[in-house]
């Protein structure tokens, strides 16, 4: 059973950064492809970015291409996302998601999720 659990997050003004990491134990990390979604409220949860077990291929939605990078620590078992240039439609709880998936950018397509945690932009 794999257990993600997440950490960072918090408020910040527009244009400022942050970075959520989001820790893995009990299974192959390395196996498993790592995404990030988030979910707004009163909103469908959405596809942020994902990346490959390896590391060398990454996904983006186009809302964030540009301004957050995916990154992963295979050594640590942790994946990150950095956020930079946040604006206030970033707003929304962000969860991590682990799995060995076809499609990347699908909620449906993985098996573990974490805790989820808050990030606030304020303008």
């Amino acid at each position: 059973q794999v257990q993600l659990v997440q950490s960072g997050g918090g408020l910040v003004q527009a244009g400022g950064s942050l970075r959520l990491s989001c820790a893995a134990s009990g299974g192959t990390f390395t196996t498993y492809t790592m995404g990030w979604f988030r979910q707004a409220p009163g909103k469908e949860r959405e596809f942020v970015a994902a990346i490959n077990w390896s590391g060398g291929t990454t996904y983006y939605t186009g809302s964030v291409k540009g301004r957050f990078t995916i990154s992963r620590d295979n050594a640590k078992n942790t994946v990150y996302l950095q956020m930079n240039s946040l604006k206030p439609e970033d707003t929304a709880v962000y969860y991590c998601a682990s799995g060995r998936v076809n499609l990347p950018r699908t909620p449906l397509a993985y098996d573990y999720w974490g805790q989820g945690t808050q990030v606030t932009v304020s303008s």
